[in-house]
C-alpha cells in the first residue's frame, strides 16, 4: 500500500523569518563627494557650493541617497550638511555612509522595532542564502531579538537548518 505524503516540515510547527522581505523597496542613490575635491585632495568651500547649486536633485526623488566620499580625504562635517540641505525636498530617506553601513542601520532599526514575543516558546527558522545583501549584523540582531522567547533559533532552510540557540527543558 502507497502511503500518502506527509508533509513534515508544514506539520513541523516551525516559523520562517525571511529577512530579505524586509530590504528596503526604494531605489538607492549614491552621492560621491570625491566628484567635489579638488585635485582628488580637498573640498573648496566655494567651490563646493557653486556645484551644489547646480547640482539637478530632482534625481534623487523618492529614492534613499547615500551621502560618502570614495577617496581617502578629509572632509569636513559641514560638506554633508549642505548636500543634505539640498536634497531632503526629493529624497525618501538619507543615510551618511555606503550601502553596506545603510543597510546595517536599516535592518537594526527595523528588528528593534518589532514584538517578538509572539514567538514565544516557538522554534524559528532565520532563512538564509538570501538573493539580496542582507548583512550579518541583522542576522545577529534578529537572534538576540528572538532569544528571550523562542524555544529554539536555527539558521536556513526548514529541510536543512544550523541549530542556534536552542532553550533549555524546565523539569517539573
Amino acid at each position: 500500500m502507497d502511503a500518502p505524503l506527509v508533509n513534515r516540515v508544514a506539520n513541523s510547527g516551525l516559523i520562517t523569518l525571511n529577512l530579505e522581505d524586509h530590504y528596503p523597496t526604494q531605489e538607492v542613490a549614491v552621492f560621491d563627494l570625491k566628484d567635489h575635491l579638488f585635485k582628488g585632495l580637498i573640498l573648496k568651500e566655494k567651490d563646493f557650493r557653486a556645484a551644489l547649486k547646480e547640482h539637478e536633485w530632482t534625481q534623487y526623488q523618492d529614492k534613499i541617497l547615500l551621502v560618502h566620499c570614495t577617496a581617502d580625504a578629509i572632509i569636513p562635517v559641514w560638506a554633508y550638511m549642505l548636500v543634505i540641505s539640498y536634497a531632503q525636498p526629493y529624497v525618501s530617506d538619507s543615510y551618511q555612509g555606503d550601502l553596506d553601513q545603510y543597510l546595517r542601520h536599516y535592518y537594526e532599526s527595523f528588528i528593534v522595532t518589532q514584538d517578538y514575543s509572539q514567538y514565544e516558546g516557538d522554534k524559528v527558522i532565520i532563512k538564509g542564502c538570501s538573493q539580496k545583501p542582507v548583512p550579518p549584523a541583522a542576522y545577529m540582531a534578529l537572534t538576540a531579538a528572538l532569544k528571550p522567547y523562542a524555544q529554539s533559533v536555527m539558521y536556513g532552510e526548514p529541510c536543512s537548518t544550523v541549530p542556534v540557540f536552542r532553550r533549555p527543558r524546565v523539569l517539573k
